[in-house]
């Protein structure tokens, strides 16, 4: 099993652009969703620019699982962008629940009883599961 992105480098990347599959920049990582437990990053939280006139701009959850520091790109993610521009909405300043997070699982196509969706599947209901790390 890979070694867990360290939590440093992870709000490290805070600020810079994020690129889809191809290499296109679809926005700005914001910030960083933990683990409520054992807080190791779970979550990239992106701004998605919204195009010319910003219309359509959405705050979205990334698994960090999916990511790679890219030099001169800033964060990688292994997605198509059309994909990611379609992912479930998130707000960075509040927790993720066990539902919430099981939906944006599923969405990346994250399922069953490994992963991330697999640790998360097993909290009671209405659990927080995931956090902004703390300032």
């Amino acid at each position: 099993m890979p070694e867990p992105l360290a939590l440093g480098d992870a709000i490290g990347w805070v600020g810079t652009p994020l690129a889809d599959l191809e290499g296109e920049t679809l926005g700005e990582v914001q910030s960083v969703y933990i683990d409520s437990t054992d807080h190791h990053p779970a979550w990239l939280v992106a701004k998605l620019s919204g195009g010319r006139r910003g219309r359509g701009a959405r705050t979205i959850a990334v698994p960090v699982g999916m990511c790679a520091g890219a030099p001169g790109v800033g964060v990688w993610a292994a997605v198509d962008g059309s994909h990611m521009r379609g992912a479930p909405v998130v707000d960075p300043t509040r927790p993720l629940l066990r539902e919430h997070e099981l939906t944006i699982c599923e969405y990346f196509g994250i399922t069953g009883d490994l992963g991330r969706a697999g640790s998360v599947a097993e909290l009671a209901e209405g659990a927080i599961t995931a956090i902004p790390p703390r300032s």
